[in-house]
């Protein structure tokens, strides 16, 4: 018999209805819409940093170091006060996904710097235009090679999603904090919100893993 001081399947069974819905309405949530933000804006930086003229992307470098050199919880404190009539849910979606993007903008930047030399001869070869050698050659071949690493950031963000707490959004974390607050129970929340990470977040990496060796044989 485990001591009832210690561990408590009653508590368990209390709080996990209301910290599954705060994991899907909240913890899910912030991390998939905050992934397509970061994944669709990386690439953007990444090009603009590789084609605008230098003013442009000298500005859009500065403002991509300051914002990775910068913790996340600052920034969501930061745009959270700044703008209060925004919603603390959406601070949260645009802040990490803006956060994110300046980290996988590095990963895409990485990936065209992977392609072959031989591709950009032979789409000059080939007479094709700029747009379109990035769209039908560069850009496909660089997202393949770097979709592990965008898969590792998006674990990344799913993990990090307890600083919301820091702007009022109670994801799983925090609403588990709420019960362990009100009950003075906090071992059994705690832990079933660091298993319910793991139970979500390690499936997930095994698929990156056998995507990554996949792709390597592409």
């Amino acid at each position: 018999m485990i001591d009832e001081s210690l561990w408590n399947w009653d508590h368990v069974w209390a709080a996990l209805p209301d910290m599954l819905v705060a994991f899907v309405k909240v913890t899910l949530l912030v991390t998939a819409l905050g992934s397509v933000i970061a994944i669709v804006l990386g690439l953007v930086i990444a090009l603009v940093r590789r084609r605008a003229p230098q003013p442009i992307s000298g500005v859009v470098t500065f403002l991509m170091n300051f914002i990775r050199m910068t913790p996340l919880v600052v920034q969501l404190l930061f745009v959270y006060y700044a703008i209060p009539s925004v919603p603390g849910i959406v601070v949260g979606i645009v802040v990490f996904g803006v956060h994110y993007a300046t980290f996988m903008a590095e990963v895409y930047r990485a990936g065209i710097d992977a392609v072959p030399t031989g591709q950009w001869e032979a789409t000059t070869a080939l007479s094709m235009s700029p747009a379109r050698t990035w769209i039908a050659v560069v850009i496909p071949q660089a997202v393949r090679a770097t979709v592990p690493a965008l898969g590792n950031y998006v674990i990344s963000m799913f993990k990090e999603t307890p600083f919301l707490v820091a702007i009022a959004v109670m994801d799983m974390v925090g609403t588990a904090r709420e019960y362990g607050a009100g009950t003075f129970r906090f071992t059994e929340v705690i832990i079933v919100a660091g298993v319910l990470f793991l139970v979500a977040s390690y499936p997930t990496s095994l698929l990156i893993a056998r995507l990554e060796k996949r792709l390597a044989h592409y």
